[in-house]
């Protein structure tokens, strides 16, 4: 298969990861390390050797393995990244589409306006900063040690303007109980456009049931991670490859995108290897392989006149 453009569903960007969660600090550390709830981790290459993970440097990786374009989420763990992003979105919002964040353990619930001025504008884009897009890591929405409920008041409401504005949801999901919850979501508000992080955790018992919401029309799964979770088998990562076949013949692989968790998971590999295993795999065919490593992503976020990134000979060849 030929120059497929492809399309980063789940990456990470950051100017200064200092911040806490659950009461416990992270941190920036020497040498692309981080003190991370307690534990000096390496969180990102060591070549990162001033804590900062710029969209100069993932834009850098992203030319080098002929990635045309990448979706921006946030996590807690980072800290709220949305000042960044901004300027991120109006520099290289033709590649890089960064989404925002609320600080919902602190009763933040109320969604950037449009650029009119105007909150009830259903248009993708058109608010301040170009978000396009909301993050929610569901599995890190704890306030004083208990979990709060996806399907609450304040979300519903969220979700209710989110499906108007036609923004689309990145959410991930920490068990059957959440996903049940949002389930309720989903029923509430058909139109709203939602990915799936993480490909819904292939390595729990949880995995069918996330799987499962992609039934709905507006549901789709990006399998941002997968490398981490399967990180003891390795690449080529046989047992990822059998999840991502198992859902695309639960769902279709039109439900299906492909993300790497850049930077975290390229401590281990290369950022190119956190799709070439999908490449050199036979468990999909061409056609399929195109719509998961990008053109479903490109339907769903929207990217216009991306090209595939000129490949440059390695010195080493």
């Amino acid at each position: 298969m030929e120059n497929p453009i492809i399309i980063d569903a789940h990456s990470h960007l950051w100017l200064r990861q200092d911040t806490e969660w659950n009461g416990k600090r992270i941190s920036p550390l020497p040498n692309g390390r981080s003190m991370f709830l307690g534990e000096e981790v390496q969180m990102c290459p060591p070549f990162m050797i001033d804590g900062k993970n710029t969209a100069e440097v993932f834009l850098s990786n992203m030319n080098y393995a002929q990635v045309a374009g990448a979706v921006v989420t946030q996590e807690f763990i980072d800290g709220i990244q949305n000042d960044y992003y901004k300027t991120v979105n109006q520099k290289y919002g033709d590649r890089l589409k960064c989404l925002y964040m609320l600080d919902y353990m602190n009763g933040e619930f109320t969604l950037p306006v449009s650029s009119h001025g105007d909150s009830s504008l259903p248009l993708v884009g058109e608010t301040e900063g170009g978000w396009e897009g909301v993050v929610i890591p569901g599995h890190r929405i704890y306030k004083d040690g208990k979990r709060m409920p996806i399907n609450g008041d304040d979300f519903m409401k969220m979700f209710k303007e989110m499906e108007k504005r036609n923004l689309i949801l990145s959410l991930c999901l920490e068990d059957n109980e959440q996903t049940a919850e949002f389930r309720e979501v989903i029923e509430e508000c058909p139109n709203l456009k939602v990915a799936i992080g993480h490909f819904g955790m292939p390595t729990e018992q949880t995995w069918y049931e996330q799987v499962k919401l992609c039934q709905n029309k507006n549901v789709m799964l990006e399998s941002g991670g997968i490398t981490w979770l399967y990180n003891p088998e390795f690449y080529p990562y046989p047992t990822a490859m059998k999840k991502i076949r198992e859902a695309a013949d639960m769902v279709g692989i039109e439900k299906l995108m492909w993300g790497s968790d850049y930077p975290r998971t390229i401590t281990a590999i290369t950022y190119k290897m956190s799709y070439d295993f999908v490449l050199k795999s036979d468990l999909l065919n061409d056609e399929e392989k195109r719509l998961l490593l990008g053109e479903n992503a490109v339907r769903v976020f929207g990217f216009k006149n991306l090209t595939v990134p000129k490949r440059v000979k390695n010195m080493s060849e």
